[in-house]
This record gives C-alpha cells, sequence and structure tokens, in this order.
C-alpha cells in the first residue's frame, strides 16, 4: 500500500519527519531498501520539500558500497533544483573521468556555484586523463571563485600538474603555499621519484624535514627509490638511520622493507640488502625480485639462483615477469646456458606467464654470448612479434663476438628495414668485416657510405661492444 501524501503539520513535526528520513538514507544497507525509502519519499512530497533528505538519498545511491550511479542519476534529474552538493556528489562517482567534466559544464551552465569540494574531484578526472590544458581552465576557475589558498584544493591543482608533466606550474604553486598539508608535500616528493626526477625529490624531502614535518612511510619509500635510481647511498643510508630512529613507517613494513633493499641493492651493497632482506618478517614478490635482480646485477649469479630455487620452494610468492628478468640476466652473466635456456622454457610451461620481449632479449644476449649464434638467431625469428632494434642489437652483437659477417649482414639488413636512418649499423657492420679480415668488403661498404654520405649515428657502437 502506498503511503498517504504529508497532511499539514506544525513545522517542528515536519522537521522530525524529514530528518528521519534522512537519517534512514544513510543507514540502509542494500539498493532496495534505498529504492524503498526514495518511494516513500515521492509519496509524500519529501523530494519537492526538503533538498537535505533528497541529498542524503542521492549520496547513498552514487556512493555507498552498493551503490547504483544509474538510479542515483535519475534522482538527480527528478530533482527540480539540485543543490552544489548534489553535483559534487554525481561528479565525484562517475567512473569516467570525461563524464565528471562534462557534468562541471553542465552545472556551470545551471549557474550553481562550485564550492571547495567540486575542485578536488574535477582535478583528479583531470589528473586521471593527463590533461594539461583541462588542468590549466580549471586552475582559472580556482583562482576566480577564491579557492587558491584552500589546502584540498590546492593539493589537487599540485597533483594535476605533476601528474600532466607540467613539473613548473606545479613546484610554483607548491613554493607559493603560506600552507603545506603533509599530504601535500607527499604529492611533490612521491611525483618527483615516481617521474625519475630523483635530485627534485631528495632536495624537497631535505626541506620538508627541515621545515618540521616528520615523512611517513610512503614518503621514505620514494625518496629511497630515488636513492637507488641516482646512485645517492648516503642519503639513502640517512633514511634508514631515520627510520630505525624514529621508527617511521613501520606499519608498512613490506613496502618501506622492499625500499631499503632495492635502495642497496642498486646501489652494490649487496651484504646489506640480503641481511635486510633475511631479516624482513614478510615480503612480497617485488621484495624478492628487488634482492634477486641486484645480486644477478652486481655479479653474484650463483646466489641469485639459489635465492630463486628458495622462492620456488617456499611457495608463499610467485616469480612474476620481473623475477625472471632478473634471474636470466644472472644466467647471461654467468653464461649459463643450459639453466638459462631450462627456465626461459618453465615461464610458459610451469608458470603460464608468456614470455615478452625482455625475456627473448637475455636469452638472445646469453645464446649470443656463448657462441649460439644460429639458435640465437633461430630464437629471434620465433618470436610471437616482430624483433625491435634493441634485440636485433644484441643479436648483431654477438655476430660482432662470433666474428659470423653472414649473420651480421641479416641483423643489419632487418634493422634498416625497422629504422631506414639508423645508418651507424653500416659502420658497424664494416668494423665487423675488418675485424674478420674481410677487407675488400670493408673498403666496399665504405664506399657505399661515402657516396651515400652516410654517418655514424651516436650511441650504436655501444650496442656492439661487450663488457
Amino acid at each position: 500500500m502506498l503511503a498517504p501524501k504529508l497532511q499539514p503539520c506544525s513545522p517542528s513535526l515536519l522537521h522530525r519527519i524529514l530528518s528521519t528520513l534522512a537519517v534512514l538514507a544513510d543507514k540502509c544497507t542494500t539498493m532496495d531498501q534505498l529504492k524503498q525509502l526514495h518511494a516513500q519519499m515521492i509519496v509524500s512530497a519529501v523530494v519537492t520539500a526538503d533538498a537535505y533528505a533528497v541529498s542524503r538519498l542521492l549520496f547513498s545511491c552514487a556512493l555507498s558500497p552498493f551503490a547504483d550511479l544509474s538510479h542515483a542519476s535519475r534522482i538527480f534529474q527528478s530533482t527540480p533544483h539540485p543543490n552544489s552538493f548534489m553535483w559534487n556528489t554525481l561528479i565525484r562517482a562517475q567512473p569516467q573521468a570525461l563524464h565528471a567534466l562534462s557534468l562541471y559544464l553542465a552545472m556551470r551552465r545551471n549557474r550553481v556555484l562550485p564550492g571547495k569540494h567540486t575542485f578536488p574531484f574535477l582535478l583528479k578526472a583531470c589528473s586521471q586523463l593527463r590533461n594539461l590544458p583541462a588542468c590549466k581552465q580549471l586552475h582559472v576557475h580556482v583562482m576566480k571563485f577564491g579557492l587558491a589558498s584552500d589546502l584540498h584544493v590546492a593539493n589537487a591543482l599540485v597533483r594535476c600538474y605533476s601528474v600532466s608533466g607540467n613539473w613548473i606550474d606545479a613546484r610554483l604553486l607548491f613554493d607559493e603555499m603560506t600552507e603545506r598539508s603533509p599530504s601535500l608535500w607527499t604529492t611533490m616528493i612521491c611525483g618527483y621519484a615516481q617521474n625519475f626526477r630523483s635530485n627534485e625529490a631528495l632536495q624537497l624531502f631535505s626541506e620538508m624535514v627541515g621545515a618540521g614535518f616528520e615523512p611517513g612511510g610512503a614518503i621514505l619509500a620514494s625518496v629511497l627509490s630515488a636513492c637507488a635510481r641516482s646512485g645517492y647511498l648516503e642519503f639513502g643510508e640517512r633514511i634508514h638511520g631515520f627510520v630505525r630512529v624514529k621508527g617511521v613507517g613501520l606499519g608498512e613494513g613490506v613496502i618501506l622493507g622492499t625500499a631499503l633493499v632495492y635502495m642497496y641493492a642498486k646501489n652494490g651493497e649487496i651484504a646489506k640488502a640480503r641481511r635486510l632482506f633475511d631479516e624482513m618478517p614478510e615480503r612480497n614478490v617485488v621484495t624478492w625480485n628487488a634482492m634477486i635482480c641486484g645480486l644477478g646485477a652486481h655479479g653474484h649469479a650463483e646466489d641469485a639462483l639459489g635465492l630463486f630455487e628458495k622462492m620456488k620452494r617456499e611457495q608463499i610468492v610467485c616469480p612474476n615477469g620481473v623475477t625472471f628478468v632478473g634471474v636470466l640476466s644472472a644466467c647471461c652473466h654467468a653464461g649459463l646456458i643450459d639453466v638459462g635456456r631450462e627456465i626461459f622454457r618453465s615461464m610458459k610451461l610451469v608458470y603460464g606467464i608468456d614470455p615478452k620481449i625482455e625475456h627473448y632479449g637475455c636469452l638472445v644476449d646469453l645464446l649470443g654470448r656463448g657462441g649460439r649464434l644460429l639458435e640465437a638467431e633461430e630464437l629471434v625469428k620465433g618470436m610471437p612479434w616482430k624483433a625491435d632494434v634493441v634485440i636485433l642489437g644484441a643479436l648483431l652483437a654477438a655476430s660482432k663476438s662470433s666474428g659470423n659477417t653472414e649473420v651480421a649482414v641479416r641483423v643489419v639488413n632487418e634493422i634498416l628495414a625497422l629504422e631506414p636512418q639508423n645508418h651507424g649499423v653500416h659502420v658497424a657492420l664494416s668494423n665487423i668485416y675488418a675485424e674478420a679480415g674481410q677487407w675488400q668488403e670493408v673498403l666496399r661498404l665504405r664506399k657505399t657510405m661515402k657516396e651515400e654520405k652516410l654517418k655514424k649515428e651516436p650511441g650504436w657502437s655501444l650496442i656492439v661492444e661487450r663488457n
């Protein structure tokens, strides 16, 4: 039976009824309950009598764990004059960033003023799109409505600019702020670190500590990654000491521990990295990868393979593609052809991982270094996709080491088919002919190069030289 419409009553009674319906909207636990409440509001004329109750209903429909965005949109569209809270709710709920920005345009066309809660959602949408022009336009609106000093809006602006690659405006905004929240420091420092701007990340971290802010685990992990990529071992050791003294980041034990292992391993402090790794009570696949790759990269091939075997025995975490890059690289450094070949085969057969171009590259390099040039060439031909210049460069380097000019000529032709202007391969082939004592071919090739006025492309000598 439908509930009767509200009869004339005292203002105090009406207020209690409307407040009850608003509370019920927040307490519903299923979409069916919300729909029943919506029906009650319709027949009781609440949808036209109380914007607050409708706002709470819309919020629950759009943003609760059991949300139904289609139903929320119908509620919104049936509301005569949606307020800014309703607009913000629907903007926030949009899974598609473009839909959120379109809603904002509709909001402005309806002359509804945006507030400090509107722009963080919009700027988040711009960040997802990495749309710098849209970010700049929203920045103008932020200034127009006097919201540039709001911490949440400023944080969203800085993040939007940094994610979009406009670090100049991001830093200018950051430096202009008279008050900075910990989350804003985190946005800048982590953004710099994630975009491989290690020097800026480390400088800003020093400024943060100097300003009296105590960094959390997320910042420390990002800065440690920056130290790893930049080779700043001393800075990383200082952060490690800070963590031990302050006990900061203990809640992020795996993340912070992994960042420390990665930092030490990347900087060649293998013993310290391994000690930290062994002391960690919990490890994820990233932790294992950091240690395995660190061991392999610094000539500890047997230790890397031993750790890989331990990982398989414990069966706590499964290896992934990065793990196999580290293990295959270790085999390559140690010249373990049979082991590397078997590990490569196990990727698909045992773990269901399809080898990617980087895995093929490792095996091609391993076979080439071991004198299995024809096998390496067949491996490249059998790849499920066309070989790129990096793979072909590894094959060309192997041709140079073995003095096999026939394979070298074939590889050079394939490289030129991909990059006709890559003149450096002619020089590489000429050097291979020279080392093989085929001086007639050297003269012929150099004559051709002179006629075509070819010049050596910088960097190609690195591909065909071995350490």
